[in-house]
């Protein structure tokens, strides 16, 4: 198989093309000069055959003008004997052309062989010759006929040639030639050997040139091979060697240009992939995005978690969209999701509250194709709605909180407008109501504009070293009428670890006057409350507020802090509260960068713990 595979290769079929087209050039080459050089030798042969026979018809034309006397044809011995010279002449001839392998022969009119030079001359003088070259040369005719190839006994080629011998247009006989051919037959295969050893030698030589001319062209081509297979395995470092300007010079060029964008492009395809990969991860909305079908492609960690499919794992793609949404399925059928749309879901989480989530589909567009796809954004939107929830009861409280007063101060004006301004004991009670809605309204307006100073960051924190010690006892001093009223005990207990700390007095103080102010109210007679401070961990100021009152039920517990926000409303009114006092308190807290929490039983009391930053051995200047 593997050689199979090497003679399949552009190489080897290059060799094999060139070899076979120098072959047959060579052949027809070859064929062409093995027969041109034949002919050309054949040519100069009988050439050469006819201007020695030409030649030799001149010499003896003398000696054949008189025919000897006393001459007997049937003799041999008187056939010799008179043409002696003749004889001598011929010898001579054949001697001095260097003729001496040929047979030649000198013939009379009648055809009768007068003298010859050959191995049996005597055996053939006296004898006719008969042969068809001879009788055209006796009559005086002159063409190719005159020559022919025969073969002898021994299979030998020969060339026999008749020559007249005239004189003024007589013929006075003929000058017969016989001529072996088989040294010129040898001379035409030496020539043939050599050039078919020549055939040989450039083939050879023709192939190794084949080798390496395909060489040339087929390395780069193995290279550029190469680098495609390594390009496709993601390796783009890797360039193609350029050796020339060439076609595959060129080739080459324009793929390692090819490579060198194609790596930039997937780098930076990579790096925008990446910067996606980190946007959707780092995102606070959750992403969804679904192929035409509907199934789920790509799904971001925030996803994950708002629909509770886990997070790191890869189950969830492939799933259809709507069912990992828990939405009807036609809608992301192709007629729903030509143009954004926007919905509102609810979702269940196991041990946590149900969110309210608002998915935005977006269909994706490819050119020529239509739609391709949905990108489903999901926005956990249930802290604003909460927060427009709550803005609106702000403003309903707001409003409820100023018209109440402002009602009954209408009411009470009127009355005194109606008439009851001239009864001096009713109109000054109705002016004292009048008062007390007025300073209501005036404290309601006072703990907003803190709590907006509070919430934009404007309320500006003067801290300074203070005592706490001297702290609670001021607090306990400021309510020393309110706690005898109700006979109410108060247990004061400081760490003696403690040393000053840095905090804004003033804000404390209005911190501890709301915490201390609620416990007396919803503390009965002969009551007991706690202030105490303590230092936890060496880093924080605990300071405790506790009583033994009427507490809090638990399901108000967690929306006790909440502006406005009473636990019995009309009590809480009654006792002059705008439900504003822990709102303000936590926000000075959290300004100091503390934590405030409520621990309470219904009937058996509440404990308010607020935090502060604490900085060990801090001793003021």
């Amino acid at each position: 198989m593997k050689g199979t595979g090497f003679f399949r290769t552009i190489q080897m079929k290059l060799i094999i093309i060139y070899v076979l087209l120098i072959l047959f050039a060579m052949q027809l080459i070859g064929v062409y000069f093995m027969q041109a050089m034949k002919n050309s030798t054949l040519d100069s042969f009988s050439e050469t055959l006819n201007s020695q026979a030409l030649l030799l018809a001149q010499f003896v034309q003398s000696e054949m003008e008189t025919e000897p006397d006393n001459l007997d044809l049937s003799n041999p011995e008187s056939i010799a004997a008179a043409y002696g010279d003749l004889n001598k002449l011929l010898n001579d001839w054949a001697n001095v052309t260097n003729w001496s392998d040929a047979d030649i022969q000198i013939i009379d009119t009648n055809g009768i062989v007068i003298s010859a030079y050959q191995q049996n001359a005597s055996s053939i003088v006296g004898h006719k010759n008969t042969e068809f070259v001879v009788s055209r040369a006796l009559q005086n005719i002159r063409d190719k006929d005159n020559e022919q190839t025969l073969m002898d006994n021994m299979g030998n080629r020969i060339r026999v040639l008749a020559m007249p011998v005239e004189k003024d247009g007589k013929v006075l006989g003929a000058v017969y030639i016989s001529k072996s051919m088989e040294d010129t037959y040898r001379t035409i295969q030496r020539i043939n050997g050599f050039f078919l050893s020549g055939i040989i030698i450039a083939l050879a030589l023709t192939a190794l040139l084949g080798i390496f001319l395909s060489h040339t062209i087929t390395s780069p081509i193995k290279e550029i091979t190469e680098q495609v297979v390594s390009v496709a395995e993601g390796n783009y470092t890797e360039r193609v060697r350029i050796r020339g300007s060439d076609e595959i010079g060129l080739l080459g060029s324009a793929f390692n240009n090819m490579t060198a964008r194609l790596e930039e492009a997937l780098s930076s395809i990579e790096e925008e992939k990446e910067k996606l990969a980190s946007i959707l991860s780092n995102m606070s909305d959750g992403v969804v995005a679904a192929d035409d079908s509907g199934r789920v492609m790509v799904i971001n960690d925030r996803a994950r978690q708002m629909l509770g499919v886990g997070l790191g794992g890869n189950w969830s793609m492939g799933r259809p969209l709507a069912e990992l949404l828990g939405l009807p399925e036609d809608m992301f059928d192709e007629d729903h999701i030509e143009e954004e749309r926007k919905t509102l879901i609810q979702l269940q989480q196991p041990e946590m509250d149900d969110r309210q989530v608002r998915l935005t589909m977006t269909p994706i567009h490819r050119r020529e194709l239509g739609t391709t796809g949905t990108i489903v954004v999901l926005q956990d939107v249930t802290e604003q709605m909460e927060l427009e929830q709550s803005r609106r009861e702000f403003v309903a409280n707001v409003s409820h909180e100023l018209r109440t007063p402002l009602t009954t101060m209408k009411s009470y004006l009127e009355a005194l407008k109606d008439g009851a301004l001239e009864e001096k004991e009713l109109a000054d009670r109705f002016v004292g109501v009048t008062l007390n809605e007025t300073e209501r309204m005036i404290r309601l307006v006072t703990d907003l504009l803190h709590l907006s100073r509070l919430d934009s960051n404007q309320a500006r924190i003067k801290k300074d070293w203070t005592g706490v010690q001297d702290m609670l006892e001021e607090v306990a001093d400021r309510f020393a009428f309110q706690l005898k009223q109700k006979d109410i005990s108060v247990r004061l207990s400081v760490d003696k670890k403690l040393k000053p700390v840095l905090l804004d007095r003033d804000k404390i103080d209005q911190v501890l006057d709301n915490l201390v102010s609620n416990a007396i109210k919803y503390t009965g007679e002969h009551g007991n409350l706690g202030l105490e401070a303590r230092l936890r961990d060496g880093i924080w100021l605990d300071i405790i507020i506790s009583d033994n009152g009427i507490g809090i039920p638990k399901k108000d517990l967690e929306r006790i802090f909440e502006r406005f926000y009473r636990v019995d409303k009309a009590r809480s009114r009654n006792m002059g509260g705008t439900g504003l006092g822990l709102a303000i308190a936590r926000e000075i807290v959290r300004a100091h960068g503390g934590t405030i929490s409520l621990e309470s039983e219904l009937n058996h009391g509440t404990k308010v713990t607020f935090t502060l930053p604490y900085l060990e051995g801090s001793e003021p200047a």
